[in-house]
């Protein structure tokens, strides 16, 4: 059964202003799959319609066989983590008051924490090996430690899929490697992720499939080293063949 299964699935802005049409996918337990394609094609468009952030135009996006229309948003929050682009709006908070919110489908919005609670904290915590930075403030941190925070905060959500949108901007190159590496140790014990990212050749390496998106063109999917082998990754790119042999 796929985590996220996507059918015939139109996105862009209502009422007409249409980015894709007749997006069919999935996503299964395991996979680390990257969404990948230029700036202003509609990747972050997606991502907020595959989270129920925007409404789609037509289709399905469905969660573990339940079409995500028919599901409420703590029903949602339940089913699927997302972390987006930008920071947190109060810096002032403890790594551990940020990760502790991602319990909040299940302890309300007042955060009663029982037990179970601050374990799968914890857990998450140690989980992005950020435990050194548990009482440190979130101004304190550099972009690469608040990157793993976040998703720390994701893991201790404890959805079975988990979105991600443009994880590694800003980092440095280890930050991004390390990033991307705990994300594919994430997938493999037993989640499902999506990235999107122009991180091509270091997302190549550890991503199961990628999503390619172009303008005016269906969704190109597939292995990514089968994708650059054949141009087909460098054409939707619009780079080079040769940028990415």
């Amino acid at each position: 059964m796929p985590l996220l299964d996507i059918s015939t699935l139109t996105i862009g802005y209502l009422p007409d202003k249409k980015l894709m049409e007749n997006i069919s996918l999935s996503l299964e337990t395991g996979q680390l799959i990257g969404l990948v394609g230029q700036n202003g094609v509609g990747k972050s468009t997606l991502i907020r319609t595959l989270c129920g952030l925007q409404p789609k135009l037509s289709g399905t996006v469905n969660l573990a066989e339940t079409n995500i229309e028919d599901l409420s948003p703590k029903e949602i929050a339940k089913k699927i983590s997302v972390v987006l682009t930008g920071k947190p709006e109060s810096l002032n908070l403890s790594v551990l008051e940020l990760v502790a919110l991602g319990r909040h489908p299940y302890s309300g919005w007042l955060g009663n924490l029982k037990k179970p609670d601050r374990e799968k904290i914890e857990e998450s915590i140690s989980q992005m090996e950020i435990n050194y930075l548990a009482k440190k403030r979130l101004y304190e941190l550099s972009d690469g430690q608040m990157q793993k925070v976040m998703i720390a905060r994701a893991l201790a959500q404890e959805t079975d899929l988990i979105i991600l949108d443009e994880p590694t901007s800003h980092l440095d190159l280890k930050n991004k490697i390390d990033v991307l590496h705990l994300l594919k140790k994430i997938a493999k014990s037993g989640k499902g992720v999506l990235i999107s990212t122009h991180e091509i050749q270091l997302s190549a390496q550890v991503c199961d499939l990628f999503w390619c998106m172009d303008f005016g063109k269906a969704m190109l999917k597939g292995e990514p080293k089968k994708l650059v082998a054949s141009g087909e990754l460098q054409e939707y790119l619009h780079i080079p063949r040769e940028t990415l042999m």
